[in-house]
């Protein structure tokens, strides 16, 4: 059974136009909130016009299985099968696509004459945090019944996992494009980096405990602190800073660096995205 469907509060039939139109107006309200802070930071303007197109693609092609994986858990309408929550992947980027294009617009950064290939570079960067918004939604926006649909359909390891890395995605997105990622990771030490590794993991750790404590998480009462620790902080930890790497790899933010730069700034932008992780039930 799909998310929602078992919700006490059932929702309108799907392709009503009526409940179409109000989860379309959640979808975009959800891609700006999210995109906004993107949306108005200038390097974003910068890699949207010199990024390589090459990147951003796959950026993006990579980007589908969470989009769709976000459909299906807590997308901005209900879903029964995996057709409807690839259908609403499409219409999420279309919404992320539209709202950026609209904003960047009315920002005076999109002028006429602008090469087409400009253009579709500034919107197209933009895009996917902006669809990640209007996926979350309902997260976002939805009535206490909805959200706690949704929130059974993560308690399970896997759904931890997954929420943890939208989690990561959601606070690492907004840093990621900043020069002071790669300023922090050229100042730092061998012994600042062990200490930021340190305090990302007791800070996430503190997120997770809490989040469990609060009874949201899928792990039972009672379970001891190292198997929280090694089966859901370390796992957490790794997909962020795996997500750091990507991102800031796709950004362009690591091709002149050497390696121990290379590494201060995928644990320097690992730290908010493991907070993200360690969060992510009390941020989505």
């Amino acid at each position: 059974m799909s998310r929602r469907a078992s919700a006490t509060h059932k929702p309108a039939p799907r392709g009503t136009s009526r409940h179409f139109l109000r989860a379309l107006a959640r979808a975009f309200a959800g891609a700006i909130v999210f995109g906004l802070p993107l949306l108005m930071t200038m390097e974003m303007w910068w890699l949207g016009f010199h990024a390589d197109r090459g990147r951003m693609a796959l950026l993006f092609i990579l980007s589908l299985p969470l989009l769709v994986g976000l459909s299906h858990y807590s997308g901005f309408e209900p879903t029964f099968g995996w057709v409807d929550d690839v259908v609403d992947t499409f219409v999420a980027c279309a919404v992320g696509f539209v709202s950026s294009g609209v904003i960047l617009l009315l920002f005076g950064l999109i002028e006429p004459g602008m090469a087409a290939s400009e253009v579709i570079g500034k919107i197209g960067l933009q895009t996917l945090p902006a669809s990640i918004g209007a996926l979350l939604a309902t997260g976002q926006f939805a009535s206490p019944e909805e959200r706690e649909a949704d929130q059974k359909r993560f308690r399970k390891y896997q759904g931890e996992l997954f929420l943890m890395m939208v989690g990561a995605i959601f606070l690492a997105l907004s840093m990621a494009p900043t020069d002071e990622m790669m300023l922090i990771a050229y100042m730092m030490t061998p012994t600042h980096v062990l200490g930021l590794i340190f305090l990302s993991l007791v800070v996430m750790h503190a997120f997770v405990h809490a989040v469990e404590s609060s009874g949201k998480a899928y792990v039972p009462s009672g379970t001891p602190f190292w198997s929280v620790f090694l089966r859901i902080t370390i796992p957490g930890y790794v997909i962020a800073l795996l997500i750091s790497a990507l991102i800031l790899w796709a950004f362009e933010r690591t091709d002149s660096c050497g390696p121990a730069t290379l590494m201060g700034s995928v644990i320097v932008l690992g730290f908010p995205a493991a907070i993200g992780a360690g969060a992510s039930r009390l941020i989505i």
